[in-house]
């Protein structure tokens, strides 16, 4: 017998379901119209089919020309310099050949921009991060539109690409999609040491060459990188979706296993296609169960703060309104699991090793924190997300995963959490709403109350902190216009260690911003995502130095000791000649469209109709 749904997640999901009830039904009457009418290949009239297999050779030439076999969509994020997707370069030819053997084709649709946060923190290419998912979204639509595929093969890991990838491959709900990991780097310099000279180097008492040893030590091969930012978040929460195979998504590059799970997961995408199990498409899979077991699951391992954005996003995609309440109510009774840096001193290798999410799943699914009914790429039901894959003879098989974690100091079942809750806050007051993670913020340090010091750029705040300005005083710092409409909503993790240095030296310091903090934001309170943004008018816009600003986030408030009405907004978001260069000044019209950060910053309205589908989004 299944454990007792707990009645917090049963009631979000009643609420969740009745409030997307007409958005859902929109959905999966587009859905399921477009399955209805089978495989689109086979209405292609001559000249467009004889397009799509021109390229082809030999038998792949002859099978897609009489159209009896499913050819799968690849459709990849590889580039050879980011470290994380650098090892799709070799997967096209393994998946084809493994898709042949399991009695289908493959073709590479197309490809899809993967830029790397991690090297535009700070710079002008990191306010092209948050636009890059929708723009990864619409080229996996792009690739997909051919309709020359009967089901789907994904390839991406890192931030924006995994959920871009997704809502892309939602538009084509209708088709089978199976995600394909490529796996973590294996452990090198750990991160609390890279932690540590960074803040360092911050104070100015280590040097650029010392801080270059360490960060290329940390980040040192192919693979994602090891700390459990947004990355590692996206890997983990798409295997409790179904949608990667039971235990892949940990699995370093290079492992045999690695290659037998992309073999695996090449042939289970052909097995699910119309023309062999007809297994539920995609669309009808990722369903409010489906949504909320992924935010279980990311509040469950302390994940990215990202995500908040996200799953709001890729919820939408599929007619589901996810609201950051939900994350909230749910955030009080999902236990922290997980301790894995920036919320501890492991990395996802040691998370993996104490048992991994084939554990966390355990214990979650026990403890009725999951719903165990519902649809993945391996069949019904979740449980089968316990087990875990081994070579045995050099074939691929599965068994069952730890009954108990194997390192207490890295992973806990729910009896026994690091904390009783998820560690995601929704603060509210007459400064705006905003999430606030405080999974890896010390209890004494998730209430301050200081006077403000605001920042139109983060590029300012370093200044001032470079200069001495901010030594020996309490603050809180605000970064405004840093949204989704001023700028594309930037991540802000250069400011972390800075902050850091100003909170180990006895000042009181928080952070509140319209911006972003990355999936990496660690020990210093920040409110994060505030809507409504300055740009846009929000409160932010009128604070003033000085403003006693009050941030709990225990008790979920933002609050300002000043009478915000009869001001006058100060300051204004970059534009013209501010707005231009790297890429930047191509992107006004999402600027112009993109939606609040709790409704997912996206620029894709939610149709409820097929008139709403015909209605242009502008936002007045």
């Amino acid at each position: 017998m299944s454990p007792t749904l707990h009645p917090v997640l049963a009631d979000v999901t009643r609420r969740l379901t009745e409030r997307s009830a007409a958005t859902r039904a929109a959905y999966l009457e587009r859905v399921r119209a477009a399955g209805v009418r089978g495989p689109a290949r086979g209405r292609l009239a001559c000249a467009n089919l004889a397009h799509g297999f021109a390229a082809a050779e030999g038998p792949a030439k002859t099978e897609l020309a009489r159209g009896q076999k499913p050819n799968l969509a690849i459709v990849t994020s590889y580039n050879d310099m980011l470290s994380a997707h650098q090892p799709y370069g070799d997967y096209p030819p393994v998946l084809k050949d493994a898709v042949i053997r399991a009695g289908g084709l493959a073709q590479v649709a197309g490809g899809v921009p993967a830029m790397c946060d991690g090297i535009t923190q700070g710079r002008d290419g990191m306010e092209l991060s948050l636009y890059s998912r929708d723009v990864i979204a619409m080229s996996t639509a792009i690739a997909l539109s051919h309709d020359m595929f009967d089901a789907a093969l994904l390839l991406g890991v890192c931030d924006k690409i995994v959920p871009g990838l997704l809502i892309g491959a939602l538009s084509f709900g209708h088709l089978p999609a199976v995600w394909v990991p490529a796996g973590p780097m294996t452990s090198g310099l750990p991160n609390k040491e890279k932690a540590r000279v960074r803040q360092l180097f911050a104070e100015g008492k280590a040097g650029r060459e010392e801080l270059l040893e360490a960060e290329a030590a940390s980040y040192h091969s192919k693979g994602t990188c090891t700390f459990y930012g947004t990355a590692n978040s996206n890997q983990l929460i798409m295997e409790v979706m179904g949608l990667h195979l039971p235990g892949s998504s940990f699995v370093n590059p290079d492992n045999p296993l690695r290659d037998a799970l992309t073999r695996e997961a090449a042939a289970v995408a052909v097995r699910r296609s119309a023309q062999y199990d007809a297994a539920p498409p995609l669309g009808e899979m990722v369903d409010e169960k489906v949504v909320l077991n992924a935010c279980v699951a990311l509040l469950a391992s302390g994940g990215s703060t990202n995500h908040t954005l996200h799953l709001v996003a890729i919820a939408r995609a599929a007619g589901i309104l996810l609201t950051w309440d939900d994350l909230a109510d749910l955030s009080a009774v999902v236990p922290l699991l997980a301790r894995v840096y920036p919320n501890g001193a492991a990395d996802v290798n040691h998370f993996h090793a104490a048992g991994g999410i084939g554990f966390l799943v355990r214990t979650l699914l026990d403890a009725g924190l999951l719903h165990e009914d519902v649809e993945t790429i391996v069949g019904p039901g979740l449980r089968r997300y316990t087990e875990e894959p081994v070579l045995v003879d050099g074939e691929l098989t599965w068994r069952p995963g730890p009954s108990a974690s194997l390192d207490l100091d890295v992973l806990r079942p729910a009896t026994d959490p690091f904390s009783a809750d998820g560690g995601v806050k929704v603060v509210r007051g007459p400064l705006g709403t905003g999430v606030v993670k405080t999974s890896a913020v010390a209890p004494e340090h998730r209430q301050v109350s200081a006077p403000a010091r605001v920042f139109d750029d983060q590029h300012d705040f370093l200044a001032a902190f470079s200069a001495g300005e901010l030594d020996g005083v309490d603050l809180v710092a605000v970064i405004r216009y840093q949204g989704p409409a001023a700028n594309g909503m930037p991540e802000l993790h250069k400011l972390t260690p800075a902050l850091g240095v100003l909170q180990d030296r006895g000042q009181k310091v928080a952070i509140v911003t319209d911006g972003r903090m990355s999936g990496a934001s660690g020990k210093v309170p920040a409110a994060i995502h505030v809507t409504p943004e300055a740009a846009l008018g929000g409160p932010l816009s009128r604070v003033r130095d000085g403003d006693l600003i009050t941030l709990d986030a225990d008790a979920g408030t933002l609050s300002i000791a000043a009478d915000l009405a009869d001001r006058t907004p100060t300051g204004a978001a970059p534009s013209g000649a501010a707005w231009a260069g790297t890429g930047r000044e191509l992107f006004a019209a999402f600027r112009a469209t993109v939606g609040p950060a709790d409704e997912g910053a996206s620029i894709f309205p939610m149709p409820t109709t097929a008139a709403a589908l015909e209605t242009p989004l502008v936002r007045s």
